[in-house]
């Protein structure tokens, strides 16, 4: 059974603290805009599946009692940074198995301000807990050492200085990434940050972990997405076709062998994952990295967009740095690859923002994005990482 998405919705993406809001009110928000832009109410959802990170138990029910209290099995789901697109795996696996024609995919994060830690924390069980991430960590302290910046900034700017060394990629390249996706954000009035800037701008910016600076690096955000998922028969028996998007393909990988053999961060922070996941969407929606004409993913950092062309077969290993120089990621482009601003300008609150990246692909291929419309688009691709370590990659048609 097919699965589509018919509505979406999305709050602007704040610097914490920036609004007055709880969690709550956050994912009413975007609940009832994907509600009303799928032309369904909340007494359609036979099952909703709720992504955050920072907050407790049974969260999500909490998240969706703004919507209605109908009873509906709610699924609370955290997979770090790929949280969101979890959720919407899981919802798009309720309806291709038959569970439900009708699903919400809800993600959403109140953060606090300041960069991430290394995911460590007592938990309240009167002690520090061991870091999920340490093997990672571990990896990166083995090959660079351990210096006094943040943790996550850290691990992925010594993948930075490894392509570098390696492939003889520069700064400016790197930089090239985020100037890019701030340029694209300045058309995206859901963006956290909404300001252009020249490669030489990101350069001399503030410097977080040589050779990140502060505008390479994904800030912490409060912000929800939803996504309505429904079924072919949902569809047609509510005249529907206009909106819906079909979730053609779909893959999570987790780490293998393969993250940690080798010894490097780039292999540490999911290049693997990534392409794993990437081949096996491929290869079952029988397209490739030339059938794509819009692209979402996960530039926590500039140096993942980079890794991410390599993933997604963009690019040869090596010449991502190149490829982002050569302006063929932008409009004008043979992709337009982060048209939102991607999470760099966007902003990247955990749990929205793998199903804000959906979002914007389906405005996208319905025509609907505005000012960043990518002309014809009609096949999308969304990445979505998190440390830990889960890929999740997704292809929408339409």
């Amino acid at each position: 059974m097919k699965a589509y998405i018919v509505g979406v919705g999305m709050t602007k993406f704040e610097k914490p603290e920036t609004r007055d809001w709880q969690y709550w009110d956050m994912a009413a928000e975007a609940g009832n805009a994907a509600l009303t832009d799928g032309s369904v109410t909340y007494e359609d959802i036979g099952q909703a599946v709720v992504g955050y990170c920072f907050q407790a138990s049974t969260a999500g029910q909490r998240a969706v009692y703004g919507l209605g209290l109908t009873g509906v099995p709610v699924y609370n789901v955290n997979n770090n940074c790929a949280t969101g697109s979890t959720a919407l795996m899981m919802a798009r696996q309720f309806v291709e198995g038959g569970g439900s024609d009708c699903v919400l995919a809800l993600g959403f994060e109140k953060m606090a301000r300041g960069s991430l830690g290394g995911g460590g924390s007592d938990g309240g069980a009167g002690g520090f807990r061991t870091s999920p991430v340490a093997r990672h960590y571990g990896i990166m302290a083995a090959a660079h050492g351990f210096e006094m910046t943040p943790p996550t900034a850290q691990i992925f700017g010594n993948a930075a200085r490894e392509h570098m060394e390696r492939y003889g990629t520069t700064e400016a390249q790197l930089a090239a990434v985020a100037a890019k996706n701030h340029r694209h954000s300045a058309g995206n009035p859901y963006a956290q940050f909404q300001d252009p800037y020249t490669v030489d701008e990101v350069l001399a910016a503030k410097p977080i972990h040589r050779p990140l600076t502060r505008l390479q690096c994904s800030p912490t955000s409060d912000g929800a997405a939803a996504a309505v998922v429904v079924s072919e028969r949902f569809v047609e028996r509510h005249g529907l076709g206009d909106r819906a998007v079909e979730i053609a393909a779909q893959a999570m990988t987790t780490d293998t062998e393969a993250s940690f053999a080798s010894g490097t961060c780039i292999d540490a922070v999911g290049l693997p994952m990534s392409r794993e996941a990437a081949r096996q969407v491929y290869e079952t929606a029988g397209v490739g990295a030339d059938d794509l004409d819009v692209i979402e993913l996960h530039d926590c950092f500039s140096i993942n967009e980079l890794l991410t062309y390599e993933a997604l077969g963009l690019c040869g290993e090596g010449e991502s740095g190149a490829l982002v120089e050569s302006g063929a990621t932008t409009h004008g482009g043979r992709w337009v690859v982060n048209p939102s601003g991607g999470l760099i300008s966007k902003g990247h609150p955990l749990g929205a923002t793998g199903i804000a990246q959906a979002a914007e692909l389906t405005w996208q291929l319905r025509g609907e994005a505005g000012a960043r419309q990518v002309p014809d688009a009609r096949t999308g691709l969304a990445h979505n990482i998190g440390l830990g370590g889960a890929a999740v990659v997704t292809l929408l048609r339409r």
